[in-house]
């Protein structure tokens, strides 16, 4: 089977999607805007507060983001998906059993915690970075602290933070393959599906590092876009 016979007859398997049944790379984009979304939500405010001079307040985001990043994602879906499930007082909670009985749910809270972890890490050093005289314009405005966070300091960070930021939403993108070891029909685990019933290894993987790549590179643009924007004011300035 050559090329093109390959990709005429598994070309749905890859790409198409049917009813509630989504193709291999509608669910790795799923996964990932899911796992990003969530994680990018929850890293706003810990990052604030692993800057906070609270060491009450600063350890324990510390101390989770530590575990995280020190630990393999492969690991932590591990734990999530097998060991959490095999604890008997979350079978015996009908919440909790339903949700960790899923692959799905349990790869989608590995995906956001892990990407929550370098997330924050790479905000709170964004806001550690910024400018010590913006802040003290915004005090001297008469802004509380509430609002020189809210109307300076984070916006200033997530602009600067941006090109790392754009780092981490490709590696957690390469991340995604992991998701069929929970039995997640991604992109992977669809060339895998095919890779066992044709032998056709070159073509089945060949084709999903070509779209993998197409997705990456989709990224990269979606980020040169919003940095040619947002960061526009770093540019040196012509006459």
């Amino acid at each position: 089977m050559n090329m093109h016979e390959f990709i005429a007859q598994y070309w749905k398997a890859y790409l198409w999607t049917d009813g509630y049944q989504l193709s291999g790379v509608a669910m790795t984009l799923w996964l990932l805007v899911a796992s990003i979304a969530i994680g990018f939500l929850l890293s706003i405010p810990m990052s604030v507060a692993r800057v906070a001079k609270n060491p009450f307040i600063r350890g324990p985001v510390w101390f989770y983001t530590y575990v995280f990043r020190g630990t393999p994602l492969y690991i932590q879906m591990l734990v999530l998906y097998t060991g959490v499930y095999s604890l008997s007082y979350v079978r015996d909670q009908p919440l909790l059993d339903a949700f960790f009985r899923e692959g799905f749910n349990c790869t989608l809270l590995a995906f956001a915690l892990n990407t929550c972890a370098y997330t924050t890490e790479i905000f709170a050093g964004a806001i550690r970075a910024t400018p010590y005289g913006e802040i003290e314009a915004a005090r001297a405005y008469g802004l509380s602290p509430f609002k020189v966070y809210k109307r300076v300091i984070l916006p200033s960070a997530l602009r600067r933070a941006l090109p790392a930021y754009s780092n981490e939403v490709i590696l957690m993108l390469h991340s995604t393959t992991l998701a069929f070891t929970a039995t997640v029909p991604d992109l992977l685990k669809v060339a895998r599906d095919v890779n066992a019933e044709t032998y056709a290894t070159f073509e089945a993987f060949g084709v999903a590092a070509v779209l993998y790549a197409v997705m990456v590179f989709g990224l990269v643009w979606l980020f040169r876009k919003g940095e040619s924007r947002w960061l526009a004011f770093l540019k040196p300035q012509t006459h």
